[in-house]
């Protein structure tokens, strides 16, 4: 009987403590967190995510293509001191790689205006055959533009020296 109330004493004693342990904090240590967060909601407010910015297509200001961005080099701060661009070839072989400085970008967050561009694209319903037509509107804060500009022509930009990361590493 003893040992029976010895056990059953120290089982409540455990779980007690563990429910002690799970109690909630004060309102005053939990508050800062709340304010925190809303905080960085405005603050993170118009910016562009990284990861979108690479693939970017780069344009003239006559809206040639001229290539892709294809990195980001950043410093310990966090600026990004050049953007290394991918000027010509096919799937990536035969690109010729510039890096330029971030001010030499323009970026735009409206599509491309061309000739034969359009914003609407054309599908067929599958239940009724008929056609419908479909408009893409961008939200403004997608976190991406749309694409960069950047003065020259690709004759121009493959004279420039070529970006090799291994002089750099």
């Amino acid at each position: 009987m003893k040992s029976f109330l010895a056990v059953a004493l120290l089982g409540t004693a455990v779980i007690g403590g563990a429910a002690y342990a799970q109690t909630t904090q004060p309102a005053d240590r939990a508050a800062p967190a709340a304010t925190h967060s809303a905080d960085a909601k405005i603050a993170l407010k118009g910016n562009w995510r990284a990861s979108k910015l690479m693939g970017l297509n780069v344009y003239n200001e006559a809206n040639e293509k001229l290539g892709d961005i294809n990195e980001l080099l950043v410093d310990k701060s966090g600026k990004i001191n050049a953007v290394v661009i991918g000027i010509g070839g096919f799937l990536g072989m035969g690109e010729h790689d510039i890096a330029v400085s971030m001010d030499k970008l323009k970026f735009v967050e409206e599509p491309v205006r061309t000739s034969s561009s359009s914003t609407s694209t054309t599908s067929r319903d599958t239940t009724t055959g008929a056609a419908a037509t479909t408009t893409t509107n961008r939200s403004t804060n997608d976190w991406v533009p749309d694409h960069a500009v950047m003065s020259g022509n690709k004759e121009q930009l493959k004279a420039l020296p070529q970006f090799k990361y291994s002089d750099y590493n």
